[in-house]
């Protein structure tokens, strides 16, 4: 039976994800920092779907952990999905060091660090994917959220360089830029809800994208050309507009 590593499981994201691919057959490892709050989680997809699920300690930030962590694991799973982020507060991060700090930790060098050893464990073995998921703010700065984008650029530029890698060893990794989601770090944003996916729609593109072997996927297609033209906005023109 394939095992799936859910990092930052405790997300709107990551239960749908928990839960689609539990209803595949994989097993699945459930990695947080707040693991109380997913024994619920965890009894239902053993319960419902007859899969092995377990509870892990994880903190994206424990950079000096992540070995420990990836070497204690009970079983070395052969799908590993990087769904932990952080919107943090733009307003706040600007002067406020500890919140940029944070915003730029969690949504890149976090995820640089764990999976660098994902990566480099999945050579040796020979077998295993990566899915990071990213997001379209990184593919031009704006000023609502530039440090948050910032961070989501230099980790899609992180997921190419390492899908080039590792393709050279027959491994798959996937970059999933999903666009507005309806979850508990969009809950105080005003979101249109054409532009909009819920969490159970980015699983099942996330399911599909990994059976396919795609290298980037868009949760709903349109932001694909949504993003195209706003990178083609001059650079004159694009500093005076407020977004």
């Amino acid at each position: 039976m394939p095992s799936l590593l859910l990092l930052g499981a405790t997300s709107d994201m990551a239960t749908a994800l928990a839960r689609k691919f539990a209803s595949t057959g994989y097993d699945v490892l459930l990695a947080a920092r707040n693991t109380h709050r997913l024994e619920p989680l965890r009894s239902d997809l053993a319960i419902r779907y007859g899969i092995t699920a377990s509870l892990l300690e994880f903190d994206a930030r424990g950079f000096d952990y992540h070995a420990a962590f990836w070497e204690a694991l009970p079983v070395k799973p052969d799908l590993t999905i990087c769904v932990f982020g952080y919107l943090g507060e733009e307003a706040i991060a600007e002067s406020d060091w500890a919140e940029c700090r944070n915003i730029l930790e969690v949504n890149y060098v976090g995820a640089v660090s764990i999976l660098n050893i994902v990566a480099n464990d999945y050579i040796t073995r020979g077998k295993g994917a990566i899915v990071g998921i990213s997001s379209v703010a990184g593919e031009r700065g704006r000023q609502s959220n530039y440090l948050y984008g910032s961070a989501k650029a230099g980790f899609t530029a992180y997921l190419s360089g390492l899908r080039n890698r590792l393709f050279h060893h027959g491994l798959h990794v996937l970059t999933v830029k999903p666009g507005f989601v309806y979850t508990r770090m969009t809950e105080g944003l005003t979101l249109r809800p054409l532009l909009t996916a819920t969490p159970e729609q980015v699983a099942t593109s996330v399911w599909k994208a990994v059976e396919k072997k795609k290298n980037v996927v868009y949760v709903k297609w349109f932001w694909r050309w949504i993003m195209l033209i706003i990178k083609s906005i001059p650079e004159f023109l694009f500093k005076k507009l407020k977004m």
